[in-house]
Parts: C-alpha cells; sequence; structure tokens
C-alpha cells in the first residue's frame, strides 16, 4: 500500500500546493501583537491582541482541557462549545455554555450546521465573534458550509487541518484549496504551528506537516503588515511530548 492508500489517485502538480502555500504565508500584524490563550501545550493558541468588543467565542470539538475557553471567559468573553462525543467540557465557567451536538454540513439529531448554532446561540446579528475548532477532519466541510455573512462576525479563526499531506491527493487539494480561499476573502493568515503529534511528509522538496494550526484574523482590522520570517514564535509550544516539530521554511520563505 502506497503513502496515500491502495489504489491509484490523481495527483497534484506541485505548482499548485506552492502557489496555496504562498498564499498561506502568515503575516505580522503591526497593530496586534500575537498573545497566548489556553495551556502550554495542546489546546493552547496564539491569537491577536484585539479581542475587546468580541462577544463569544464558538468552540466546536471538546478536549480533556478547556484552558483556552477558562482564558476567554477571564476576559469577560462567552464561551459556546459543542461535541456529541462528550457530556460537557473538561472544566465549568459561568460564562460557558455546552451543547451536546457536533458541526457539520447538515442539521439532524447529532449534528448542526456552525450557522444554526451561532443563530441559535446570540441574540445579536452584527456583534463580532470567535472561532477556534479542532473537530479531526470535519472542519473542511464545516468551512464549505457556512455563510460568507458568518464570516464577516468572526474578528479572530483559529482552526487545526488536519491530513494536510493529502494536498498531494487532487480530490482532496481541490477541497482544502476551496476551503482556503474562502477564508482567505475576508481573512489573513497571522499565525501558523504544526501539530507535532504526527510528523510531516516531505515530497518534490515541500513539507507539508500531517496538521496544522492556523490563525486568521478578519482583514478590516489589520491596519498594516507584512509577511513573518521568524519561526517558530516565542510562545509556540509543542503539543506532545514527541520530538518538535517547528513549520517548514516552504511556509514562510
Amino acid at each position: 500500500m502506497g503513502l496515500f492508500g491502495k489504489f491509484p489517485a490523481v495527483m497534484t502538480d506541485k505548482r499548485e500546493i506552492e502557489t496555496l502555500v504562498r498564499s498561506l504565508r502568515p503575516h505580522r500584524v503591526n497593530n496586534a501583537e500575537l498573545i497566548r490563550l489556553g495551556p502550554n501545550g495542546d489546546g493552547g493558541y496564539l491569537v491577536p491582541n484585539d479581542l475587546d468588543g468580541v462577544e463569544a467565542i464558538f468552540s466546536p470539538g471538546v478536549s480533556l482541557v478547556s484552558g483556552f475557553e477558562k482564558d476567554c471567559a477571564a476576559l469577560g468573553i462567552k464561551s459556546y462549545l459543542a461535541d456529541r462525543s462528550v457530556a460537557g467540557p473538561a472544566e465549568q465557567d459561568g460564562l460557558f455554555h455546552f451543547t451536546r451536538k457536533h458541526i457539520g454540513a447538515t442539521s439532524n439529531a447529532d449534528f448542526m450546521t456552525l450557522d444554526e448554532w451561532v443563530t441559535g446561540s446570540v441574540a445579536s446579528t452584527a456583534s463580532d465573534l470567535m472561532l477556534q475548532i479542532d473537530i479531526e477532519g470535519y472542519e473542511y466541510e464545516v468551512f464549505l458550509a457556512v455563510t460568507d455573512a458568518l464570516m464577516k462576525r468572526f474578528r479572530v479563526v483559529v482552526v487545526e487541518f488536519h491530513s494536510l499531506y493529502q494536498l498531494w491527493v487532487k480530490s482532496f487539494f481541490n477541497m482544502a484549496n476551496s476551503v482556503f480561499k474562502k477564508i482567505q476573502q475576508t481573512h489573513t493568515c497571522v499565525h501558523i504551528h504544526p501539530n507535532n503529534c504526527c510528523g510531516a511528509v516531505a515530497r518534490e522538496g515541500l513539507e507539508i506537516p500531517r496538521a496544522m494550526e492556523f490563525t486568521f484574523y478578519r482583514n478590516d482590522r489589520i491596519e498594516a503588515s507584512c509577511p513573518e520570517s521568524d519561526f517558530p514564535h516565542k510562545l509556540d509550544c509543542d503539543n506532545t511530548d514527541r520530538p518538535p516539530l517547528n513549520l517548514p521554511r516552504c511556509w514562510y520563505t
């Protein structure tokens, strides 16, 4: 069995992947330095220090820690959490609101869409929100299903993208490329952190970590920016006790 499965797959041209990677080069924002919310390990993320006025964070995918949401609560930001596979968040807080459903592209007994969740949770239709999403591969369908109007409400988007090594498979690349293009209509990538849980795949001079955490910042909040060239960030931390995995240079040079 080969790297991408038992049966032959149509492969992506290297130039297409290079174009996508270049479009995702993180930018340093002059008016909002990055801060860390959450623990020094898995579940902690870097976000722009521009959270005043954010009404709520929507955080699908509940893990064994809720440090990110706790830090948001300390700033007075309500947290809406959702996950069908657990009975509730790892920690409790008066600003936590939990729904026992998965987030996906459709609505049924087990799933709800991101738009449905937000509409049923916050009364305002114009307030700024934040999204932090880690749902083990379902993130692609969630972003393809979300409306442009809701995307414009998220001041900050933090997402862990999985199975990125499959960008070499044309069908996966087409889906992922559509997702990244959709996000980039309204947001700019300001940070990428590889999850060192499962290594990277090197092919034709490109190195692609299997899973990476991306931070996007809404364009209207950016006064000035420039491409970032200093990685890892001083606030980055390994997700696991496995060997460190820094962002490969092809993602920022």
